[in-house]
């Protein structure tokens, strides 16, 4: 989940920097989370375990906290085990995905949550594993997906239709160069499959072109799209910004950490429309209404970004931007469709046609 400045907003999911590939797993913006969630005891939701990070670090600074926390990554859950069977029953670690939090929560009859905490996006974990085939820096499989369950990259790579490859890597990927870059895959699988990172990543660099000096490779934005879609990133984050809503108590605070523009403009939109401050309608959705009910209250004043110092000792964080807010006395109101429809593909795209 390392990401460069080379292009604002932009992650770089292959982590080719040498900088950024040595860099450790490093929670980023701990402090703030931590300050923004404001823990006094209770119960905290952390829906995207990884490596324990934060988990650790709220459990550290408020010994009466207990934590609830989610991944839907097997390996993570088998990694946290030591840091559950040392949490003396204050750590409960839970198979799943972080937008079914509500449902997961229920299910090991806590509730409701005084704190919600969601970091999104890849871990280092998973782009330093090439058997996960999230990364081209080492060849692997082309993999992509976060748990064992669903259609690979490479199932979406050699059987999607054109049309809807294009899409997903301009739509998720932000490349300009999206059909041309699905037309190279369409014609190179007719001779076979495409099985792995190296021959995704060689097969994107014939023809997207990056500017001299930069750090970006060539296949950054095609493997960021394909990853999300994978994985329905951004369906997922809407998922779990309308749990943690109905999870958390009046007074409860939900904090979301992310690292590119596509995540940070739904969490942005569901905090301004939860706190009443957008009755306009979105400008990436002109003419939808949006509903206005006062669900959240702000906690932090725009995204709160990380400074120089946590940047030059963890390169992770550069791009990376928090926002916290705080349930009202307000009951849970209906699901905002506006978010669905940001974080979904154009009509076309949405069945997944097949060839």
């Amino acid at each position: 989940m390392n990401r460069r400045r080379a292009t604002p907003g932009m992650p770089d999911p292959t982590r080719t920097n040498r900088e950024d590939a040595a860099a450790p797993h490093i929670p980023v913006l701990l402090d703030e989370v931590s300050d923004a969630l404001k823990t006094e005891g209770g119960l905290a939701v952390d829906g995207t375990f990884g490596a324990g990070g934060y988990t650790r670090a709220l459990m550290d600074r408020d010994p009466a906290l207990r934590v609830v926390a989610i991944d839907r990554d097997p390996t993570a859950i088998a990694a946290g085990q030591p840091m559950v069977a040392a949490s003396g029953g204050r750590l409960r670690l839970v198979s799943g995905r972080f937008g079914d939090l509500d449902a997961l929560l229920a299910d090991t009859g806590e509730g409701p949550a005084d704190h919600v905490v969601l970091d999104i996006g890849v871990s280092s974990m998973q782009l330093d594993a090439p058997e996960r085939g999230f990364s081209f820096r080492n060849d692997g499989p082309l993999d992509m997906r976060m748990g064992n369950d669903g259609p690979s990259a490479a199932d979406l790579v050699n059987e999607a239709d054109e049309t809807v490859l294009a899409d997903i890597i301009y739509h998720y990927g932000e490349e300009r160069r999206s059909r041309a870059v699905a037309r190279a895959i369409h014609e190179a699988r007719r001779r076979g499959r495409i099985e792995t990172t190296a021959q995704l990543a060689e097969l994107v660099a014939g023809v997207v072109r990056v500017e001299p000096g930069s750090h970006i490779h060539p296949a950054t934005r095609t493997f960021q799209g394909l990853r999300i879609a994978v994985n329905d990133e951004l369906g997922e984050l809407v998922r779990a910004l309308h749990a943690a809503e109905r999870v958390l108590r009046p007074g409860g605070r939900l904090a979301v950490v992310t690292f590119h523009s596509l995540e940070d403009r739904i969490v942005k939109q569901f905090f301004a429309a939860r706190s009443g401050r957008s009755g306009q309608g979105s400008r990436h959705l002109p003419g939808t209404p949006v509903e206005t009910v006062r669900s959240f209250s702000p906690v932090t004043k725009g995204p709160v970004l990380p400074g120089e110092a946590e940047t030059a000792r963890n390169p992770r964080a550069r791009s990376a931007k928090l926002r916290a807010a705080q349930r009202t006395e307000s009951a849970v109101p209906e699901p905002l469709t506006a978010l669905t429809d940001l974080a979904s593909l154009p009509e076309a795209a949405r069945g997944g046609h097949r060839r």
